[in-house]
Formats: C-alpha cells, sequence, structure tokens
C-alpha cells in the first residue's frame, strides 16, 4: 500500500520490463493454444467424418449387392417362367438347369463349360438353351461339368425352317459372322420367299428338338456361286453373356447319332 502511495499506482520498473516481455509471449502463446485446439477439434471432425463415409460406403455396397442379387432372382424367375412355358409345351423334355462357370477366351464362338455332367445326367450331344432360344449343344462330359458348342460355332449343324415361309436349311456357324454373335440359315433354295425378321425354329431329329426358337432372320444374301440363298440370323438367346441354361436330357424321339446333324 505504502508502494502504491508512494509510486501513484504505477508498477515498478521491473515487472513494467517483464511484462513487456512476457505479454507478447503471453499473446503468442494463447495463439498457438486456439491454433492446437482448433486443429485438434478439426481433426476429431476429420476422423469422424472419415469413419461415417466409411460406413456409409460399406452400406451402399451392401444395397449394390442386394441390388444385383435381386437382379440375379429376377432374370432367373423370369427363366424359369419361360422354361415352364416350354415345358408345358413339351411334357416329354427333362431339363436340367446349369450355371456357365468358364468360357475359352480363344474361342471366338464364344463356347463355355457348365457345372453340370453325368453325375446329372448330361450327356453329349444334349441340346442347350435359355428360355429365349436355342443355345448349342455339350461336346465334353466330366462327373461335374460339361462343354458346350454354340450355334455360332461352324461344326454345330441344326436342322430347321422359317416359320412363316416353311422354307428349310441347316444353321451353323460362320467364321465371320461369329464376332458380330450372328449364325446363318444356309441352303435356302433361290425361290425362297424368306425375309428379315422371319422367325427361325429347329425342324427336329435326333440332337435338338422341334420348334425350338433359334432366331429371326437379319438379312438374305447369296452363297458364293449364287446357286443358293443363305439367311443372317440374329439368334434369340444373348449367345456371348450367358450366366445360366438349361440342358435337355431327354425328349421324344431322341436317338443317339453317330455325328452331328
Amino acid at each position: 500500500m505504502l508502494r502504491a502511495a508512494w509510486t501513484g499506482g504505477v508498477a515498478p520498473i521491473l515487472p513494467q520490463a517483464a511484462g513487456v516481455v512476457v505479454t507478447p509471449l503471453q499473446r503468442v502463446s494463447s495463439s498457438l493454444s486456439r491454433l492446437a485446439g482448433d486443429y485438434f477439434v478439426r481433426y476429431i471432425e476429420a476422423w469422424q467424418t472419415a469413419e461415417e463415409n466409411e460406413r456409409l460406403q460399406i452400406e451402399v455396397n451392401e444395397l449394390r449387392q442386394q441390388l444385383v442379387e435381386l437382379e440375379n432372382y429376377r432374370e432367373e424367375n423370369e427363366n424359369l417362367k419361360g422354361f415352364l412355358e416350354i415345358k408345358e409345351r413339351n411334357p416329354d423334355f427333362e431339363f436340367e438347369p446349369a450355371s456357365v462357370t468358364a468360357r475359352d477366351p480363344n474361342d471366338r464362338f464364344y463356347s463355355f463349360t457348365i457345372d453340370k455332367g453325368t453325375l446329372d445326367g448330361v450327356s453329349p450331344n444334349d441340346t442347350v438353351l435359355t428360355s429365349a432360344g436355342l443355345v448349342g449343344r455339350v461336346k465334353e462330359v466330366g462327373l461335374n461339368w460339361a462343354k458346350v458348342l454354340t450355334i455360332l460355332d461352324p461344326s454345330v449343324n441344326v436342322g430347321a425352317y422359317d416359320n412363316r415361309t416353311r422354307d428349310t436349311g441347316i444353321v451353323t456357324g460362320a467364321v465371320d459372322l461369329a464376332g458380330l454373335g450372328r449364325c446363318k440359315l444356309a441352303y435356302l433354295q433361290r425361290e425362297s420367299g424368306a425375309n428379315a425378321g422371319d422367325l427361325v425354329v429347329t425342324s427336329g431329329g435326333s440332337i435338338f428338338p422341334q420348334d425350338i426358337v433359334i432366331g429371326r432372320i437379319a438379312e438374305i444374301a447369296y452363297e458364293k456361286g449364287e446357286i443358293s440363298l443363305f439367311a443372317v440370323i440374329e439368334p434369340a438367346a444373348d449367345i456371348r453373356s450367358l450366366t445360366s441354361v438349361m440342358v435337355i436330357k431327354s425328349f421324344a424321339g431322341q436317338e443317339v447319332p453317330a455325328d452331328d446333324e
């Protein structure tokens, strides 16, 4: 009290000097403290946001997977509905459902392997199809697998006819058409009235049952030498991206052939 009265309330020189030095340091310390606090808060918020984003991404992935499964179920139901209609029209057909498990990347005709074999009653030359139409035939069979040749392959020959005109021919593959996912109806008579848009179906035989849809005519052209016509066929089945098929293990009139039809 005496000192304050003596100095008139003014701090002594030493404390004033200390204050001159300490005050800026306190301001810097306070600023650093605020910056550290802000950084820590932002770090916590960023960590929480990242955690929330990760959780949301997991939920999105789960929903996507559910959508894929639902789409697969929908496709499977559509296929089963189509096969049921085929079965109703052909009660003698014995079906075996199968999934496509592998494709040969070097095969330009899109052959593939399925997960059914002799243990399931599948045999060489059995007809393979989808609910939309013909796919091909079984070539080789193992205990639990089978290799399928498609109608895009020139080694596969299918007796067929134009459903409108009844003109007959042989559906087979062609190198120049396989890349487009197409095949052809060969050996049409020059007088054939077949036109683009006509439906082509199997004529029946020892390998392929009768009246299985193959596809529609895309165009008509002359064979070399112009002796006969051929029709370019757009298959009803999406042969290049199949995931599941049906194998016809038996049908009325089926025989064990020595060679292709």
